[in-house]
């Protein structure tokens, strides 16, 4: 058998952080068993779908490297499929036609509520053998009612949550066409699932209780049943659903943010999920590792403060040429200068140590690019007659030198001694005027970098 996964998000909204968990773990197990993973859209709810959130899904999805083998699919390609089988269960006594209207249906609703019983459809349309259904009224699209058993219950083996039963009478006879005669979300979800030949469904356990309406329909098509595995929410800091009160609505408000995608997949993979103690997770170990059984059944907590360390350790580690590919949008918005290759990649490595976002990176080595002018606290607690004398007898040395970060520092040593300073009486006045802030890597490598060209013409602005 082929391991067949899929993600399947509706295109009313963003690609959500758990949406995205969803994707990565249907995604890496396809990977593990060296399968399929399809993405499909369900994009049958028109009012709502719109092309942005498609975009928005695909977004996401390429930003986090989620490849798939099959897709994108969308379900309002495939009405004619649906009506077919739709065709089929009504032919089969499998399905009937319902003249139920909106406001009948509101009314029983109601009555219902105030009984304190469960809302559900009373079966008036439904043909039984020996009941006399009502006029067909004329003014009424009918709905399409797929006619589930009235006993009996709908068990599976949940590969997450465990072994889950329904009653069937707990189910009412679910509409699976509307009056215009589009198919609806559970109807479309069990034929595409059959016909892709999906092996394994990997959700959010807010579809739990679609399961045993989808079951009882692929039973009634006589189709095969997908193994299930229903993923807990995920809540926020604060221990509630996680929702935008949290910040991030859509994944890509994380790459806004200055995240990077491995540390979102990395963060993603141990949400809800583990192996052993491992925290840094590479996503060729991940699709090497990844089961259904260490998923935990409970709600996984998200933890911005893990994420933020998880971030900060691939800025630290990964190559530089990947760091510098990936701070470009973010530079561009505060650099309007050409960016030469090696002088980022430079600036990346004696940067990136303190950096926890690719934003502030980008904001942090700036003045490499272009001349900022000093803060002006920083200037007049730094930046004084004597200040600049020292400075104005450093610069003197430095035509001499070769423009190493070492022969730098050793002039710098040798003006200090030959004052008799501490070394932050130097460093912190050229600190001040070279990268016009009073905190940087050291001055001596933030002026290699620089170049002695550079170095110079910032200094002679104030000597």
């Amino acid at each position: 058998m082929t391991v067949v996964t899929r993600f399947a998000p509706s295109p009313t909204g963003y690609l959500h952080i758990g949406g995205a968990r969803t994707a990565l773990f249907s995604w890496a197990y396809a990977k593990k068993h060296q399968g399929k993973f399809i993405l499909r859209i369900e994009d049958t709810d028109i009012e709502r779908s719109t092309p942005e959130a498609v975009e928005a899904i695909m977004d996401g999805m390429t930003w986090l490297h989620l490849d798939f083998d099959e897709g994108p699919i969308y379900q309002t390609k495939r009405m004619a499929v649906y009506k077919q089988y739709i065709d089929q269960l009504i032919k089969e006594d499998k399905a009937y036609l319902c003249y139920s209207s909106k406001e009948e249906l509101e009314v029983l609703r109601e009555s219902q509520m105030k009984a304190g019983l469960k809302p559900k459809y009373d079966g008036k349309w439904r043909p039984e053998p020996g009941k006399s259904l009502p006029p067909t009224p004329k003014n009424i699209q009918p709905v399409v009612r797929f006619k589930n058993p009235t006993s009996g219950v709908v068990s599976w083996h949940d590969l997450v949550k465990g072994e889950i039963t329904i009653a069937n009478e707990e189910l009412d006879d679910l509409v699976i066409a509307r009056g215009d005669g589009t198919p609806t979300y559970n109807f479309c979800v069990v034929i595409d699932d059959w016909e892709m030949k999906v092996t394994h469904v990997i959700r959010g356990d807010d579809h739990i209780n679609n399961t045993p309406r989808q079951i009882n329909l692929l039973k009634a098509l006589n189709a095969n049943i997908p193994a299930y595995a229903h993923l807990s929410m995920i809540l926020g800091d604060d221990g509630q659903k996680l929702s935008k009160r949290h910040g991030a609505v859509s994944v890509m408000q994380y790459f806004d943010q200055g995240y990077l995608p491995e540390a979102i997949l990395n963060y993603l993979a141990r949400l809800g999920w583990s192996h052993g103690d491992d925290e840094i997770i590479s996503m060729t170990d991940f699709c090497q590792w990844f089961d259904l059984d260490h998923i935990t059944s409970s709600s996984a907590q998200f933890n911005t403060e893990k994420l933020d360390w998880l971030n900060s350790h691939y800025i630290k580690t990964l190559p530089l040429d990947r760091i510098s590919s990936a701070i470009e949008p973010y530079l561009k918005k505060v650099v309007h200068t050409p960016i030469d290759q090696n002088l980022l990649i430079s600036a990346i490595d004696i940067h990136r140590e303190r950096a926890n976002h690719l934003t502030n990176l980008a904001k942090d080595i700036a003045y490499i690019f272009e001349y900022q002018k000093p803060n002006q606290q920083d200037f007049e607690k730094h930046i004084n007659a004597e200040a600049l004398e020292l400075i104005k007898s450093f610069q003197g040395s430095l035509n001499k030198i070769d423009w190493t970060k070492e022969a730098i520092h050793n002039v710098m040593n040798e003006v200090v001694t030959l004052h008799a300073i501490k070394f932050p009486k130097l460093a912190m006045p050229l600190r001040v005027l070279l990268t016009g802030i009073a905190q940087s890597p050291s001055i001596d490598a933030v002026m290699a970098i620089l170049g002695r060209d550079e170095t110079m013409k910032r200094l002679n602005l104030y000597l």
